[in-house]
């Protein structure tokens, strides 16, 4: 197909001749072609192994050169790496994620954590965004900075995701109808032309209310298949689902974007927040961003309050909505519904049954109870 290898032999004490054959083949399969009038652009990654002490075989030298070819395709391309064992070690590491989350799908590892996300004016607690979390079984909690990049490369993302929001809808719906929901989509999903019918679907059968539903969407959605993207944010729109643009600030979004597309809210992203009492051009960009959304008459979100100066500085810059760890660290379902039981803000219904459940009497108290007066009799 489109690999080739070559096997020669070099003097141990002179490996840099190894490299300057590697940047030469580079470097020529990199020309400009014309072939039958048609210009051609080609190039080459290069991997590069040695038979040495724990790779005395033919078969472990070519498969160590591939790891090291890959690692050039990782980096970039048009480039070579020597094989060390690092590169291995992460390979099986990887291996062992991919079968770890194949397998913990239908295991129900992949759970629901939810960020707090209050009304910096009030204090007030606005809803929460859901954030995905791995509960391996041996290696604890997993971040999905290390599995969701994965699972899109494998095409796992929708399954996983859509796992995570029928729990989410279900835990979502013990809350108090005011507090909102807000979940982050791959752009892997939003290239799906049916995902706005697969979401109004889920919604439908668990009867979560597409109005406390906040799709997130990140800037960098928008420069892939834009057509396709635009038309399923139409889609979950007119369900009633509102749209943030996420991570504003980072994605290089145009006006005209942001003009034409059905944005509810403008979420700024961290990397602008967690500096901005030490660094002036971050609090002028904050502002900046600021004055644009209301000019737009779009709310804001901001992420990554840390501390309590970052929280002082953002309340002078007016009504915004606000999440980090200086309100807590994520939690899952459970501690989740144990804050709102305490703050008084579960569904009615979920209060009873969290009361019968912890006194099995209470039911038998609550059926011989007399009715309540009718006042209007009285």
């Amino acid at each position: 197909a489109d690999e080739f290898g070559m096997i020669f032999a070099y003097d141990a004490g002179r490996p840099d001749t190894a490299d300057a054959l590697a940047e030469r083949l580079v470097e020529d399969m990199g020309q400009r072609l014309e072939v039958a009038g048609a210009v051609i652009h080609t190039g080459a990654s290069i991997g590069i192994a040695r038979i040495d002490a724990g790779c005395e075989t033919i078969e472990k030298l070519m498969r160590r050169a591939d790891i090291a070819m890959f690692a050039s395709k990782n980096a970039g391309r048009n480039r070579y790496h020597w094989f060390d064992e690092s590169m291995e070690r992460e390979l099986n590491m990887r291996n062992a994620i991919e079968s770890g989350m194949r397998d913990g799908i239908p295991l129900g590892q992949f759970v629901p954590y939810y960020e707090q996300q209050i009304d910096l004016a009030t204090g007030k607690l606005h809803g929460f965004e859901m954030l995905a979390r791995w509960e391996h079984p041996t290696r604890g909690l997993i971040p999905p900075d290390i599995f969701i990049p994965i699972t899109e490369e494998i095409d796992l993302i929708g399954e996983v995701s859509e796992s995570l929001m029928r729990l989410a809808f279900e835990d979502a719906k013990t809350w108090d109808p005011k507090l909102t929901l807000s979940i982050n989509v791959s752009p892997v999903q939003l290239r799906d032309p049916w995902f706005s019918q697969k979401l109004l679907r889920m919604l439908v059968e668990s009867g979560f209310p597409a109005a406390r539903l906040d799709i997130e969407i990140t800037e960098s959605c928008l420069h892939q298949n834009f057509s396709t993207v635009r038309t399923v944010m139409g889609s979950l729109k007119n369900q009633g689902i509102h749209l943030t643009l996420d991570d504003f600030g980072t994605g290089y979004s145009s006006l005209a974007q942001l003009r034409s597309l059905p944005f509810d809210r403008l979420k700024i992203d961290r990397s602008f927040v967690a500096e901005l009492t030490r660094d002036q051009t971050n609090s002028k960009i904050v502002e900046a961003i600021i004055s644009l959304a209301r000019g737009l008459g779009l709310p804001i979100t901001v992420e990554g309050i840390e501390n309590a100066q970052v929280l002082d500085e953002l309340r002078k810059m007016g009504d915004l909505v606000g999440q980090g760890y200086f309100y807590g660290r994520p939690e899952n379902a459970a501690e989740t519904s144990a804050r709102l039981a305490h703050k008084k803000l579960l569904a009615t219904s979920t209060v009873i049954r969290q009361v019968i459940k912890r006194d099995p009497a209470a039911e038998l108290r609550a059926s011989l109870a007399p009715p309540p007066l009718d006042r209007k009799a009285s």
